[in-house]
């Protein structure tokens, strides 16, 4: 029997880029439309400002189920995602997984974005300079030709000190908005990564056709867009429905006070049936909540080119005898 191994932030950096994750998301997404894929229903509860989170899917195809599971605190997070053998329940992997949460928040926008944003759309608004906003930027660049970066977020220190990394990155144009409003002025391309809890964006800001990336309100607490958004949104998708009917608030009052969950599509379906956005939307959002398939999809990935090039670190192999005590 294998040894199970330990992955590290470290390794899992060099063994996958954002352009192998979104490409290894889309794969894990047609597997769960097809029906090899599924999710774990997302765990949450709250305490204080901190969130206990847990989340899991099965990929019997690939022999590899699995989990993860983040304490999100005021005081920092250690994500690790568990891969077990889907025929013995052994071990597999524990892969250290930040870098890999980043990659896999900015990947499944990078997909929505690819499906649901205009072709040629070169201009973003990206409000919020947090820790996965990079990251979103990444991704959205990944599959549309950006020229021009519009950034808000409501400290003026941290937006600047945002803009001086992204420009040392990325070679597109990137300038600092004063608000949300100059920000998604005329943007195509809307990406949210904020914890606000009162909304901020209205449908009179936003330009006829803008697709939104709507990625920062995962728990119920959190609210980022107006209710007059959905008003003018033409096509809902989400990663996760089942999680967002539970712990999107903003969901919950667009689409389940008035029963019209049937309008809201998942992103696995839109890639299946290849139905992306048409000439007619208007107002397009994907709003991801996280979900197992898609850390999955990165990790059975990421454990394939590790025990290819021998990388990892080995872990002591479980007993699969339970104790006896005296």
């Amino acid at each position: 029997m294998t040894s199970p191994i330990w992955i590290s932030e470290q390794n899992v950096v060099e063994l996958m880029s954002l352009s192998d994750a979104i490409g290894a998301l889309e794969r894990g997404l047609a597997q769960q439309a097809a029906g090899d894929a599924r999710n774990m229903v997302k765990t949450h509860v709250a305490w204080a400002e901190n969130n206990l989170h847990a989340i899991g899917a099965t990929y019997p195809k690939t022999g590899i189920v699995g989990t993860k599971t983040w304490a999100h605190t005021t005081g920092g997070t250690c994500p690790l995602l568990i891969l077990f053998d889907a025929a013995t329940g052994q071990l597999k992997a524990i892969i250290e997984a930040f870098a890999l949460g980043q990659m896999r928040t900015g990947g499944i926008s990078g997909v929505a974005s690819r499906w649901l944003t205009q072709p040629d759309a070169d201009l973003m608004a990206l409000i919020g300079t947090g820790k996965q906003a990079l990251s979103q930027l990444a991704a959205v660049a990944a599959v549309r030709p950006l020229r021009l970066v519009r950034v808000f977020s409501p400290t003026p220190e941290k937006r600047q000190a945002f803009i001086a990394r992204a420009r040392e990155t990325f070679h597109m144009e990137i300038v600092e908005a004063s608000s949300v409003e100059e920000a998604v002025a005329d943007a195509p391309i809307i990406t949210t990564v904020t914890r606000a809890k009162q909304p901020f964006l209205s449908a009179s800001c936003i330009a006829r056709g803008a697709h939104i990336n709507a990625v920062g309100a995962i728990t119920e607490e959190r609210v980022e867009l107006e209710m007059n958004v959905f008003a003018r949104c033409t096509r809902a998708v989400v990663d996760d429905l089942p999680a967002a009917q539970r712990l999107s608030t903003e969901l919950i009052r667009a689409y389940g006070e008035s029963r019209r969950w049937a309008d809201v599509n998942s992103l696995c379906d839109v890639i299946a049936g290849k139905n992306g956005r048409t000439t007619d939307d208007d107002i397009t959002i994907f709003k991801a909540m996280g979900m197992g398939v898609s850390d999955l999809a990165l990790g059975v990935e990421i454990l394939e080119r590790a025990t290819r090039a021998g990388l990892g670190a080995p872990l002591p192999l479980p007993t699969r005898e339970a104790p006896r005590f005296a």
